[in-house]
């Protein structure tokens, strides 16, 4: 094989591989004679069909097969031997007035490879990164509190005569309408509903008390402007309401006996989970706010020429995206303060931020020998299938069946433990931090995302934090 560097322009590589005739022939009296021992020709025993006669028969599609089945080995040699990996697939070009030729062994083999190269960096020293990470010291308070929820979600009722009162949980049926016409999700039956809990809409709630077992009534509510679902939002709804039961609440006591009922052998056991919970939800957080702070410090400590390429197909990816949730939302670039001009500049940014970090997270965890076992891959699959009820099946089939998707799963995976990786190396120091501290913290992080991204929707910014 003989290579040729045509151009070699920043990140951008453009080759000149010829493959000679006899090289191919080589490989074509290889692959001819595995062939004859299974090909079935007429007039000749099995294995005895004389090799000039196979190749007369089959030599061209033979050859046609072999160039097709080796391409991907003689491009990966070629950038292995310059010691270069591409930041994409290759783009490859056949000399096509000679393939004719090729094909009958009359001709070198000649294509031109065009791609761009990772480039190469030197990765900072962690020990000169800081990061702080908030902690949050569970009181037991809070833990009386969560212990006080559950114990009212998992209080025994027994039914009354009488009117409802606050407190009390109402057993019905609902039908909910929109000009007199029933709207989806706006109906059920036997539903319970604890006066006071706020589980339904403002409004519902209160004209519930004074029912009695056996009622029928209509309730009038308007949804809020900022409700989920945005065909309903603001407007103003009926609700046919058949009371089916109204129960009293029994006395809560919340003691070892409660415990065993939930399934837990003691209340000290279910406060140390209650205690678990809590500290794994601020734990979350407290990760969030230090993996930024860990990538921003990656982002600031290395500088390096970016492959065109990558950096074009991830901004092309953020910005469908924020075209579309612009479009769903109904909102414009002047909603936002800015044109579609500055909004791509920003969001251009943002994409090369990503592929920056990509590629530094790519190298340490390639240069400390970190992979993502099977197990841990299984694991991230089954975790996302999981969020498909009714659809397991199919989406299973489907990442098992597409390995750019099984991709998707295991790269979130690789993230974090190369994270957890560079988390030993750098200096970390613990603050403790009340709840309300930690919370304000994200939620400021959070806007520090909107205005970092300067433009486009919510929905952008979030995608970028993530």
């Amino acid at each position: 094989m003989q290579v040729t560097e045509t151009l070699a322009e920043g990140l951008k590589r453009e080759l000149e591989i010829v493959i000679p005739a006899s090289d191919l022939d080589s490989k074509l009296t290889d692959y001819l004679d595995e062939m004859k021992s299974k090909v079935r020709i007429n007039g000749f025993r099995p294995g005895k069909v004389p090799a000039a006669h196979l190749r007369k028969l089959h030599g061209k599609s033979a050859m046609a097969e072999i160039v097709q089945s080796s391409i991907n080995e003689w491009v990966t040699k070629a950038c292995t031997d310059r010691e270069e990996t591409p930041a994409m697939q290759p783009d490859i070009k056949f000399q096509e007035e000679k393939m004719d030729e090729v094909l009958d062994g009359r001709h070198d083999l000649q294509f031109t490879l065009t791609y761009e190269i990772i480039p190469n960096f030197e990765i900072a020293d962690f020990s000169e990164i800081s990061v702080e990470r908030q902690v949050v010291a569970v009181d037991e308070s809070e833990i009386d509190e969560h212990l006080e929820r559950i114990g009212e979600s998992n209080r025994d009722f027994t039914a009354k005569g009488g009117a409802a009162e606050d407190g009390d949980r109402v057993t019905m049926d609902f039908v909910g309408k929109l000009d007199g016409e029933p709207f989806e999700g706006g109906s059920g039956e036997a539903t319970p509903l604890v006066l006071g809990s706020g589980q339904f809409i403002p409004g519902f709630e209160e004209q519930l008390v004074g029912v009695k077992a056996g009622d029928e009534t209509v309730i009038k509510v308007t949804f809020p402007e900022d409700y989920q679902a945005a065909h309903l939002a603001g407007k103003e709804a009926e609700f046919d309401v058949s009371v089916g039961e109204v129960a009293a609440p029994g006395e809560l006591v919340i003691d070892d006996a409660f415990a065993e009922r939930l399934g837990i052998e003691s209340l000290e056991k279910l406060r140390q989970t209650i205690r678990e919970q809590i500290e794994g939800e601020y734990g979350q957080l407290t990760r969030q706010r230090v993996k930024r702070q860990l990538l921003d410090a990656l982002d600031a400590a290395h500088q390096f020429e970016l492959p065109p390429q990558l950096v074009e197909g991830e901004f092309n990816s953020i910005w469908e995206q924020i075209t579309k949730d612009m479009e769903s939302s109904g909102k414009s670039f002047d909603d936002e303060d800015t044109n579609e001009e500055e909004a791509k500049a920003d969001y251009r940014k943002i994409a090369e931020r990503r592929v920056r970090l990509g590629l530094v997270l790519s190298k340490v965890g390639e240069d400390n020998s970190i992979q993502v076992s099977d197990a841990e891959t299984e694991r991230a699959l089954y975790e996302r299938v999981r969020q498909y009820p009714g659809q397991e099946k199919e989406v299973f089939d489907f990442y098992k069946g597409n390995p750019q998707a099984l991709a998707s799963i295991r790269a979130p995976v690789y993230e974090e433990k190369v994270v957890d990786f560079l988390l030993e190396l750098v200096k970390v120091e613990d603050t403790t931090v009340t709840k309300e501290e930690l919370i304000a913290l994200a939620e400021a992080d959070e806007e520090a995302d909107k205005s970092e991204a300067g433009a486009g929707s919510k929905a952008g910014a979030e995608k970028e934090s993530e």
